[in-house]
């Protein structure tokens, strides 16, 4: 990482600024506490702890809007990814942990099916915060549309999630 210094702080405004990224564009930015793009000029400005704090990182879902319109080639959803892990190795304070279980989920499912079982991450989910009918409606509209399998699809190779999940 690098650290600026006062001498450098217009320099990374102008950075930021050049880029020139409308982030209105990310679906989940109304949830964020800051835009990605603030993400980044707080890792800049060495404020990373900041950073690890900040709902942001648990809010972004790596759809990849940002980065398909980014003109420096970043990768932010690879960014918060690794902002998150930081922040779970350094024991800093979940800023959403309904999100952070909601992520725990969808790992779970990874593990055991090598792929994500949508209907099985919702129902463990609800059922630890104890809201199993405010998304009911949502849940039966999604079934309806055949968006939701009843059964989990399962990988062939169930050795290499294994191998994968071993080595975290």
């Amino acid at each position: 990482m690098i650290v600026l210094n006062d001498d450098h702080l217009d320099f990374a405004v102008e950075i930021q600024e050049k880029s020139g990224v409308d982030f209105n564009g990310c679906p989940f930015v109304e949830g964020m506490d800051y835009a990605p793009n603030k993400i980044i000029r707080l890792i800049q400005l060495g404020m990373a702890d900041e950073a690890l704090k900040s709902a942001t990182i648990w809010v972004c879902v790596g759809c990849n809007t940002c980065s398909s319109g980014c003109p420096m080639a970043i990768d932010i959803p690879a960014l918060m990814d690794g902002l998150r892990h930081k922040a779970l190795k350094t024991g800093v304070e979940i800023a959403e942990p309904d999100i952070y279980n909601f992520h725990t989920e969808v790992m779970n499912t990874v593990r055991k099916y090598g792929r994500t079982h949508k209907l099985e991450i919702m129902m463990r989910y609800k059922l630890k915060k104890m809201d199993l009918l405010s998304d009911m409606g949502v849940g039966l509209k999604m079934l309806k549309k055949r968006k939701l399998d009843l059964t989990p699809s399962r990988i062939r190779d169930k050795k290499a999630i294994d191998k994968i999940f071993k080595n975290k």
